[in-house]
């Protein structure tokens, strides 16, 4: 049996559901009688999905952890119906369960050897809004940015803000009692947990909430007397834990704002002493999915803040920012987030924050960002004025007869951030620390297992400087940065645990940091909780008393230790289930072909990926361009982490596949269409376009190239024979069955449009003409503009706007002799060798050209990224650097040339919604054309919208339509909500699959480079 919704007889003609693209028949261990009973029995009683094929097995091995384990399966339930009847199966049949959220966690809590329950996938929903209670009520698998966009419209919010909110769901949050930047104001989940309605470890629904601490005993013997015997050994546990432990809990916890280690006992005697009463549901917060399994949660929520106002100090290095933290803190901010020089380091190599780093006095090797909330900017910038006022930046200034070393704020300098633009670029780069860190390709890399200790404030300066000297001893250093507010520093050593001597380090340190923390009165886990990093660590912490508490209550809610065993309480060894370590062995079974110019090369950027979800987060705000099959499908499988995890593990050998097969093939790569947007938008930079161009490239070589991949990569030569032959070839792709016959032979799908012909191509244009308008010797820029096959065959009156464009700007223009196909083609299709042969022979023709003062100019926006990137992936020479160098897009060269102020535009028409391409996004280039036809006179509306779906020859063949279709839905969503009453795009492709919006009837929209040309006419 098979939980699928195709078989692989029907693949290449299923049609309108993007699943039926992905896996068709799903290996359930059927060498294993005992997993394949649990299976055929959890599937006949589950409406969700149950999984327990090897490859989805592998995906939810690991989570953004440095751990991994295989679970025995994942069910992704619908309901709460289906979580009582797995857990409840799984009780009788003594299997353990673990429920899951995004798969973000840091401490490796998300993994464990169990059913997983993934509540991502269909529990995902904000069920009720109640504004004028302040509360809302919502399934575990609804992410925080989506919970906040369903209550933004009534001026609220869920307080808590991890960093990751729109990957990081509300159960993962109660889980882990989370928190984020703003602690300081709102402390963590727990004090805004009201209701829950959980499973617990037998199976039996119910729900928690407030009772009277007089009610205990109680409903201990009501919850017995009903048949709930779990339930009642709670309410008894809880009872007791309040009569017998209440001195030693308060003896024995750290007073601090962040602490999540352990269960969440302190809130509980708060809560008593308070209150006269206690809720339930706030002791799940923190327990990691060990107590019970919440499948609903009601929770309260705050106000929106109307105003903040943020400064960044600056200091010479950490620990000086660390003595600041303190009388910083006597000004009430909202939050105050540090980064060290290990952090600015990499910044400054990265492009999106370089400029910001260097607008940082010199020498600053540590900032502090500091935000307040006001009622009005007014009372925001106030604030601000009077942190700044408690600092001298000048160390022989005086005010007032106070001397610099007597001021209360010792930073080196400050900026401050007054409008919104400004402040969400200080806050990008203070969220960007984990990215940043996480770009690391080699073996020695920044590891989360003493990643959020907690400590005083104002011990922060004798434990940094403790760590450091602990560091040295051990031959290493770490980055420190996030939430130095309330004291938690997110703090990553430097290791490489593929070595015995740097694993047993990772232990030393572990242990060593754990006993200053004890000694500084602090917390192991101030946010990321303990999961399989700290676990061990717990009974240092709270002493043996405590431990057994810890044992005892989780035995009252879990009699058989089922739900996600060995973490909080158990036997969980920080140094065992490591992804990497030094038995770790690593074999593509190839040599690469392209080069890969970072530490480790191409196994570096296999290995690249550390499972932080950001791939998934796109879903949720549905900007950038990663990763269009995710969104539209939903399955982790196609996300770039689901692919780069089941990569790794094919070539580790911990998933038992060949990568060059094709299985792995269909499950794995099919669906990655090439987009980029990972290069880019994935917050380690894992190039899964590069990867899957690699392997295939490597099953071509194995297993030979299909007929219809040969046309594909070969267009050129199509699209000149229909070009010769047309108007009939136009026809003849009208006649009757010839699309049915096309799929059937082809696997060209029948219902798609292919390009028409033009029988006078653009060279035809170029040469009636007699070349270029403006000679050489008078222009301002010399270019050769590239035309490419769809242009020259399909669409020569774009490249007609293009040269007018371009010689009203001043520019003497060329056709290249020899240069139409930049290998664009060949290379999508995974041909590489086809693909490096064509660079060559065009880098030859165009290198002279170019160092003799010639631009290289291209219409399609593929191309031109080909000539930028990829040839010097494909090619390694000073001739492919010099035209990469200078290569450039249509409108881009315009842009960065500033040509178009040379162009006198007459009086433009229209508001247009921009649609750019994803290759131009990926690197950045796409802003280019919105510059153009603004200055043009446009008014534009640029989506940030990702791939259209069409994918060059992806959304023609027949297998991939549904998919194809449905991220093309996404971008109709974004192209109805835009404000624009014209569509403009510059790929020829997305063009081609925007021309199916009901607005534009089958009629493509124009190139942005026809419309300049309009306007200049105008």
């Amino acid at each position: 049996m098979t939980t699928s919704d195709t078989t692989n007889d029907d693949r290449a003609t299923s049609r309108g559901d993007p699943a039926s693209d992905r896996r068709a028949a799903y290996d359930y261990c059927s060498d294993d009688v005992e997993a394949a009973e649990l299976v055929e029995t959890l599937d006949d009683r589950v409406d969700g999905d149950v999984r327990f094929d090897s490859y989805t097995r592998e995906l939810f091995a690991t989570d953004a952890s440095a751990y991994r384990e295989r679970p025995v399966g994942v069910v992704a339930p619908r309901s709460t119906a289906d979580v009582e009847a797995v857990m409840t199966y799984c009780a009788a049949e003594d299997v353990p369960v673990l429920p899951r959220g995004g798969g973000t966690s840091l401490a490796g809590q998300a993994v464990n050897e169990a059913v997983v329950l993934d509540f991502k996938r269909y529990m995902n929903e904000v069920t009720d809004v109640d504004p004028d209670a302040g509360t809302a009520r919502a399934r575990p698998g609804v992410t925080i940015a989506r919970l906040n966009d369903a209550v933004e419209p009534y001026g609220l919010k869920f307080a808590p803000d991890p960093a990751w909110g729109d990957k990081s769901v509300l159960g993962g949050a109660i889980g882990n009692n989370t928190t984020g930047a703003h602690s300081l104001k709102y402390g963590k989940t727990d004090a805004y947990i009201e209701s829950c309605e959980v499973v617990l470890a037998d199976g039996t629904r119910t729900t928690f909430g407030w009772v009277d601490v007089d009610d205990l005993h109680d409903r201990a013997v009501a919850a017995r007397e009903a048949g709930s015997p779990i339930e009642a050994q709670v309410y008894a546990e809880v009872g007791r834990i309040l009569h017998e432990e209440a001195a030693e809990i308060e003896a024995r916890y750290p007073p601090l704002k962040r602490n999540v280690s352990g269960y969440n006992l302190d809130m509980l005697i708060d809560d008593a002493r308070e209150r006269g009463a206690v809720n339930l549901a706030r002791l799940l917060a923190g327990s990691e999915g060990t107590l019970a399994i919440v499948t609903e949660a009601t929770v309260s929520l705050e106000p929106i803040p109307p105003e903040t106002a943020v400064v960044m100090l600056t200091y010479d290095g950490v620990v000086s920012a660390m003595r600041d933290v303190a009388p910083i803190l006597e000004h009430d901010p909202a939050a105050v987030e540090v980064m060290d020089d290990v952090l600015l380091d990499m910044a400054r190599d990265t492009p999106e924050f370089a400029d910001l780093v260097a607008t940082l006095p010199e020498g600053t090797d540590a900032t502090l960002l500091v935000e307040f909330y006001a009622d009005t900017p007014e009372a925001g910038r106030r604030k601000a004025e009077e942190l700044l006022a408690d600092r001298l930046p000048d160390a022989d200034a005086t005010a007032g007869g106070r001397t610099a070393t007597d001021a209360p704020i010792h930073a080196v300098d400050a900026l401050e951030a007054y409008d919104d633009d400004r402040q969400a670029r200080f806050w990008k780069m203070r969220k960007a620390g984990l990215p940043i860190l996480l770009s690391n390709t080699g073996d020695d890399k920044h590891w989360p297992f003493v990643e959020d200790t907690a400590v005083p404030p104002e011990a922060l300066p004798s434990y940094v400087a403790d760590l450091q000297e602990l560091f040295e001893a051990h031959d290493t250093f770490a980055a420190y940065y996030a939430h130095a507010g309330p004291g938690v520093l997110h703090i990553r050593p430097l290791l490489n645990l593929k070595s015995d001597d740097e694993l047993d380090t990772m232990y030393e340190l572990s242990e060593a940091i754990t006993d200053l923390v004890v000694e500084y009165g602090g917390s192991v886990s101030g946010e990321h909780g303990d999961g399989r990093a700290r676990t061990q660590w717990n009974r240092k912490l709270y002493g043996d008393a405590l431990w057994e508490t810890f044992r005892d209550l989780k035995s009252a809610f879990d009699p058989g230790w089922l739900l996600n065993p060995g973490t909080v309480c158990g036997d969980h060894d920080a140094t065992d289930d490591l992804r990497y370590d030094p038995g770790y062995e690593f074999d593509a079974g190839f040599d690469p072909v392209l080069e890969w110019d970072n530490d480790n090369g191409f196994q570096g950027m296999v290995e690249l990926c550390h499972g932080c979800a950001g791939c998934t987060g796109h879903q949720e705000t549905t900007g950038g361009v990663m990763c269009p099959t995710y969104r539209a499908a939903d399955e982790e499988i196609t996300s770039t982490r689901g692919r780069a995890n089941a990569l790794r593990a094919a070539m580790s050998g911990d998933l038992p596949a060949d990568p060059t097969d094709e299985e792995f093939m269909t499950e794995i790569l099919d669906l990655c269409i090439g987009c980029k947007g990972c290069k880019n938008d994935c917050p380690s930079g894992v190039d899964l376009a590069k990867l899957k161009a690699e392997v295939v490239h490597e099953h071509h070589q194995r297993e030979g190239i299909g007929l219809r991949d040969r046309l594909f990569a070969n267009v050129e030569s199509v699209l000149r024979a229909g070009s010769l032959f047309a108007p009939v070839s136009n026809w003849a792709m009208d006649v009757p069955g010839v699309g049915w016959l096309m799929e059937r032979t082809l696997g060209i799908a029948a219902e798609r449009d292919l390009p028409s012909f033009s029988r006078r191509t653009f060279v035809d244009w170029m040469t009636d003409r007699g070349g270029s308008a403006v000679p050489a010797d008078e222009a301002h820029r010399r270019a050769l503009l590239v035309p490419d096959p769809y242009t020259n065959y399909s669409h020569p009156d774009v490249g007609a706007a293009a040269v007018r464009v371009l010689e009203a700007a001043g520019v003497h223009v060329r056709l290249p002799n020899g240069v139409t196909d930049s290998g664009r083609p060949a290379f999508s299709k995974s041909m590489l060798d086809r693909a490096q042969a064509t660079a060559a022979a065009n880098v030859s023709a165009l290198a002279p050209r170019v160092r003799n003062g010639w631009d290289v100019v291209t219409i399609e926006p593929s191309d031109a990224v080909m000539y930028q990137n990829d040839y010097l992936d494909l090619l390694t020479s000073a001739d492919a650097e010099a035209v990469a160098h200078n290569a450039y897009g249509v409108c881009e060269y315009l842009d960065v040339h500033d040509l178009d102020r040379r162009i006198e535009f007459g009086r433009a028409d229209g508001h247009l919604t921009y649609h750019g391409h994803c290759h131009q996004k990926a690197t950045r280039k796409d802003h280019h054309a919105v510059g153009v036809l603004r200055r043009a006179g446009y008014a534009v509306d640029p989506l940030d919208s990702t791939c259209c779906g069409m994918a060059g020859s992806f959304g023609y063949e027949a297998e991939h339509v549904s998919m194809s279709v449905a991220i093309r839905d996404l971008l109709f969503d974004q192209v109805d909500a835009s404000t624009g009453d014209r569509v403009v795009a510059p790929g020829a492709s997305c063009r081609s699959q925007l021309a199916a919006h009901e607005e534009l009837d089958g009629e493509e929209p124009p190139h942005p480079i026809e419309l300049v040309d309009a306007a200049r006419n105008a």
